[in-house]
């Protein structure tokens, strides 16, 4: 490596170190969000599937809080720093594909500073894991192509799974490399090799935990997400969010250079026939079903994280190799240049924002419902309100609230989703000691209060109205009930709608 490109790679390295670092203060200083939350109960107890998700978050997790303990910068800091090895897999799949190192520096900067890996990887979803093997899959069938060797199947095939694990989304890794194999000549000689389908045995393997887990649960979670594919009605309104929140999660200059880079490879003005259907492929793949999804329900902008490494490689193609006309040559340049500082810019203020209210004048916003501000003080008033009634437990409706009050309140303390058993079906029973005595109840304030609960108990005395906050703005009011002479069981264990 000569000093011009040996200097590319080294600023490429500090670079995506010091937005690293970034991310890790930001995960020190920003509340856990109700998903985190309840992602981190699932770490407390590891199985080989649940009710919403495979299990690969709660690893993670579990590996976080391993490091740095019980705290929102504990369950952040293992995922933040998988960019670090996802950066190296996409640095090497572009460098293979694409050839050069500032293509293949330019890929690894441009995934790090979009919105889907910075947040992304900051607030612990399925999608950070998937957004990591899913570079790694890019990775190991580059080395397939470049090397020839039967072997990077197997490599693959672990990749793939470990995106499986991660999240369903990454089934349409299957129908991509076969379409890539059958549409480059050369390639077709793979469907007579045993390599490809071994890859295909290792990647079950690998998922093997979660289908022996939904064998043991009646199929509940294959249902639950499967079923989103199914149309029930006609709704393509929800086709109109799908590219103004890609231009977001993006950052849009990267976007305008993944758009440039996926023209370009059509038209064949960059790279080998195989690298240019590699690409195409692995993000026309996805892309094309949440298209087809949009037509009945909403597409949340995270779900297209799978497509971000093979778009991210389009970018750099478009930045550093396509000879554009010279308006697209100024303003591919213009992208490149600005994309880092407009990348770190908006991460910044979303922290901001998320944290104080700031930007919006304390205005509500899209993230004071999911991030977890003022909880912490919520949560010391809760446990104010249990110890002075002798409440021995804490009911919640949701499993968000639940997920908060487990991290908030003191460690060791009840808490229990009243309903929507199959959320917990892998954690231990709640002590029925302690629903037999005094429960308070933790829900929004609702202007019919909760009827239901006059069912269950011989007495509901509302006890408190508390208020969740951020700065002035008050983000939600909950009604605080002291429930007292439980009529039966407690919690509400109907099945769910999957398995009925």
């Amino acid at each position: 490596m000569g000093g011009a490109d040996a200097r590319i790679v080294r600023n490429a390295a500090l670079l995506i170190l010091a937005l690293v670092a970034l991310r890790l203060v930001a995960a020190a200083v920003t509340p856990v969000t109700f998903d985190e939350a309840y992602y981190w109960l699932w770490s407390k107890h590891l199985a080989g599937g649940y009710y919403d998700h495979p299990p690969m978050v709660a690893y993670v997790i579990r590996a976080g809080t391993m490091m740095a303990g019980d705290t929102g910068f504990g369950v952040r800091v293992f995922s933040i720093l998988l960019a670090l090895p996802m950066s190296y897999a996409i640095y090497r799949a572009a460098a293979i594909l694409f050839g050069g190192v500032r293509v293949a520096a330019t890929s690894a900067i441009l995934l790090n500073v979009t919105m889907m890996a910075s947040v992304g990887t900051l607030i612990v979803t399925p999608d950070a894991p998937l957004l990591v093997a899913s570079s790694f899959v890019l990775f190991f069938l580059a080395k397939v192509l470049d090397t020839g060797r039967g072997a990077w199947w197997l490599a693959a095939g672990a990749a793939v799974g470990a995106a499986l694990l991660s999240k369903y989304t990454a089934m349409f890794f299957g129908p991509a490399i076969l379409i890539w194999l059958a549409a480059v000549p050369k390639l077709r000689r793979w469907f007579l090799s045993p390599w490809p389908y071994l890859g295909g045995l290792v990647a079950l393997a690998v998922f093997s935990p979660v289908i022996l887990w939904n064998w043991d649960h009646q199929w509940v979670s294959f249902a639950k997400q499967l079923g989103r594919a199914k149309i029930e009605d006609f709704r393509p309104v929800f086709i109109a969010e799908l590219i103004p929140t890609q231009i977001a999660f993006a950052t849009p200059l990267v976007f305008i250079l993944g758009a440039m880079g996926l023209h370009a490879l059509t038209w064949r003005r960059a790279g080998a026939l195989a690298s240019r259907v590699l690409i195409e492929t692995m993000f026309w793949t996805i892309v094309a079903y949440f298209i087809w999804h949009s037509l009945h329900a909403r597409v949340e902008a995270n779900w297209f994280a799978p497509v971000y490494p093979p778009f991210v490689v389009a970018a750099a193609a478009a930045a550093s190799l396509v000879q554009w006309e010279p308006r697209a040559r100024r303003l591919a340049d213009f992208c490149l240049r600005w994309a880092a500082p407009a990348g770190i810019a908006m991460f910044a203020a979303l922290i901001v924002q998320a944290n104080t209210g700031w930007l919006s004048g304390y205005r509500r916003d899209a993230t004071v419902r999911s991030v977890g501000v003022g909880w912490r003080e919520l949560a010391a008033e809760i446990e104010a309100v249990r110890a002075r009634t002798g409440a021995t437990c804490v009911l919640a409706p949701d499993y968000g609230t639940t997920g908060w009050l487990a991290f908030y309140l003191p460690r060791g303390t009840c808490v229990v989703q009243q309903n929507q058993r199959i959320r917990w079906v892998n954690m231990p029973e709640p002590d029925q000691r302690l629903l037999a005595g005094k429960l308070l109840y933790v829900d929004e304030l609702r202007p019919d209060g909760n009827p239901f609960l006059g069912d269950l108990f011989a007495q509901v005395t509302q006890v408190a109205q508390l208020q969740r906050r951020r700065g002035p703005l008050v983000i939600e009011t909950y009604g605080i009930d002291l429930l007292e002479g439980a009529k039966g069981d407690v919690l509400d264990r109907s099945p769910p709608p999957e398995a009925r």
